[in-house]
């Protein structure tokens, strides 16, 4: 997900900063490498390296509460997804592959220990990010990915690859802006029936996870997309109230990318997967707040107007002080504190939570 943003990276920074994001950490690591794709759920900072792209989480309030106090690229005010995956498997945050390929890379950091292809305002479609004038679609993240395979065998050879990479994680969260695109789009909807397009999503995807399947990765966290119509920008729409018909097209999808995994796993030998239900997480935390800690389930901790939501979070915009209370950030994104209840959801859920085995047990297989 994600909305617009300033333009002006802190490049001055990022070096400093990725040094604290992906040093080492002190818990035993569980696995050799984390590989992500997706948007901004989990984008570390690859926006910022995009110089026409207008969703970029360069500026303040985002990072507020992140261990620099400052922007990072991510959509949150202080740690995403990403990171805490990363931490519960014992390893630094998989750094953004245009960080990895950059002069910023000072101290030539590998690609053997993970990295990040995730971009806000990525779908599963190419098409996806028109509204945001750029980002990285993933037929593109997995297209750099092809290039990075082709880099490490010729570095450590093929068969300590495949060794290496089947034992590694490959993070894919994606589809709520292909989601957000199509409602949003009266030539989308004209083209095509909700059916059609949430099939055509998990069709698409099935190819790229076959093109990452080709390339060595064996075992995958698949995220379906959360509860999206009771995002704050959809409830701004619908009179403070979660807007029924995205959220019921946000389990179809659910659904039938469920049903594509299994297929999938069906036609490839040693495919693992944990699929995440992102949708019954966020539910949960929206119908009983006060049981994780939240007492705000409709309003952006950072925006304006309404709800906080009638302008993306921007250096002018309102901030609540009280973070830890809220689900939402901004518009669209998870505050960290919900963030790390999802991935505690993902790492050691039950069933109703991570299906057919939770991250754990995937690391374990």
């Amino acid at each position: 997900m994600g909305k617009r943003g300033f333009v002006g990276c802190l490049f001055s920074m990022i070096y400093g900063f990725f040094v604290l994001s992906f040093g080492t950490t002190s818990k035993a690591q569980m696995v050799p490498a984390v590989y992500v794709f997706g948007d901004s759920l989990v984008d570390v900072g690859n926006n910022n390296y995009l110089t026409l792209s207008i969703v970029k989480a360069n500026h303040r309030h985002y990072g507020i509460d992140f261990p620099t106090h400052k922007p990072t690229g991510r959509f949150s005010n202080g740690k995403n997804a990403a990171d805490f995956i990363a931490e519960k498997l014992g390893l630094a945050t998989s750094p953004p592959f245009f960080f990895l390929t950059s002069k910023a890379n000072k101290n030539n950091a590998s690609f053997m220990d993970g990295v990040s292809f995730a971009s806000a305002g990525a779908g599963i479609f190419d098409g996806s990010d028109e509204r945001y004038r750029q980002s990285i679609p993933l037929t593109k993240q997995v297209e750099y990915y092809t290039i990075v395979h082709e880099k490490m065998t010729g570095e450590v050879g093929a068969a300590v690859l495949q060794k290496h990479l089947s034992k590694s994680i490959f993070v894919v969260v994606i589809g709520s802006n292909d989601l957000f695109g199509y409602f949003e789009s009266s030539d989308l909807r004209k083209k095509r029936t909700p059916q059609e397009y949430v099939d055509s999503m998990a069709f698409s995807l099935k190819v790229q996870l076959q093109r990452l399947y080709d390339h060595g990765a064996r075992k995958f966290g698949i995220a379906g997309v959360g509860a999206l119509g009771c995002c704050p920008e959809f409830r701004l729409k619908n009179k403070t109230e979660c807007v029924a018909e995205v959220n019921y097209w946000s389990v179809k999808y659910n659904e039938g990318l469920q049903w594509m995994l299994k297929e999938w796993q069906s036609e490839n030998g040693g495919i693992i997967y944990s699929y995440f239900h992102t949708f019954t997480a966020i539910h949960d935390l929206i119908q009983t707040p006060l049981s994780y800690g939240f007492s705000e389930v409709k309003a952006a901790c950072c925006g304006l107007g309404e709800l906080n939501a009638r302008a993306p979070c921007l250096p002018l915009s309102n901030l609540c002080p009280n973070r830890q209370d809220h689900i939402f950030f901004d518009q669209f994104h998870p505050t960290e504190a919900a963030s790390r209840i999802f991935v505690n959801r993902l790492f050691d859920g039950t069933s109703s939570y991570a299906f057919p085995i939770n991250m754990r047990q995937l690391v374990a297989a």
